[in-house]
C-alpha cells in the first residue's frame, strides 16, 4: 500500500499548486507575519527568514516523504506570485482520509483563491489518489476560514470544544494565547460529484494531467 503522496503540481486556470521553492522564502516570510495568520496558526511569531528557510528546505518536503501528507505553495498562474498555501496532514492511509489546512496571503485576499485551491486539492485527492474523506477544522471565531469551507460544499459535523489555542492582540500591542472551539467539516467524493461541478466551472478548472 502506498503511504506517500506523489511529488505533484496541480493547475487551475488561475493557480498552480506546487512544492515550495527557494524563491518563495521572502514572500512566505512576509505572509506568515500577517496579523490574521499569526492569530489563527501555531507558527512562530515573529516569523523569521530562518523559519521560512527551515519550512521550505526541510519541514515541507518531510510532510510528503514522511507520509504525513503534502505541503503545496499556491501561486498565480500568470505572475507566479505566491498567494497562499495548502497543506494535507494527519493522513490515515488505511481509511484514505486526511485533513486540510489553508492560508491566503494578505495581498491576495478577496479573489477566491483559498476556495479554488482547496477544491483543486480535493479533486486531485479524490479522483487521482482514491481518497474517501477530506476533513477541515476551523477555529470558531475565524469566519473567513469557515466561509471557505462552506463554499467548497463541506458539511459541518460538529464542534470540538476548547480544542484550539489561538492568539489575540493585547492592549499594549503584544499577543496572548486564548482557547477556542474548533468546527469540524468534511468533504467526500460525492460532495464534489453532487454539488462540486458548479464550483469547478465557476473557477474555470483546466484539465488535470495524470501524475506518475
Amino acid at each position: 500500500m502506498t503511504t506517500t503522496f506523489p511529488d505533484v503540481s496541480i493547475s487551475t486556470e488561475r493557480l498552480v499548486l506546487r512544492p515550495f521553492e527557494e524563491a518563495d522564502i521572502p514572500a512566505y516570510t512576509e505572509m506568515m507575519n500577517d496579523e490574521q495568520i499569526t492569530a489563527w496558526t501555531t507558527g512562530p511569531h515573529p516569523y523569521t527568514t530562518a523559519d521560512a528557510e527551515r519550512w521550505v528546505r526541510s519541514l515541507a518536503p518531510a510532510e510528503r516523504t514522511g507520509g504525513d501528507g503534502i505541503a503545496l505553495a499556491v501561486t498565480e498562474f500568470l505572475t507566479q506570485r505566491l498567494v497562499g498555501a495548502v497543506r494535507l496532514h494527519r493522513t490515515d492511509w488505511r481509511t484514505r482520509a486526511t485533513e486540510a489546512a489553508y492560508l491566503t496571503a494578505p495581498w491576495a485576499r478577496g479573489e477566491g483563491y483559498a476556495t479554488e485551491s482547496l477544491l483543486a486539492t480535493a479533486k486531485w485527492l479524490f479522483r487521482d489518489q482514491g481518497f474517501e474523506r477530506l476533513e477541515l477544522r476551523t477555529p470558531a471565531d475565524n469566519t473567513a476560514s469557515q466561509q471557505v469551507a462552506q463554499k467548497t460544499g463541506a458539511i459541518s459535523e460538529g464542534v470540538l470544544r476548547n480544542a484550539w489555542i489561538a492568539r489575540s492582540r493585547t492592549e499594549d500591542g503584544g499577543w496572548t494565547s486564548i482557547r477556542t472551539d474548533l468546527i469540524v467539516w468534511s468533504l467526500l467524493p460525492e460532495d464534489l460529484e453532487g454539488g462540486g461541478t458548479g464550483h469547478l466551472a465557476e473557477f474555470g478548472y483546466a484539465p488535470f494531467p495524470e501524475h506518475a
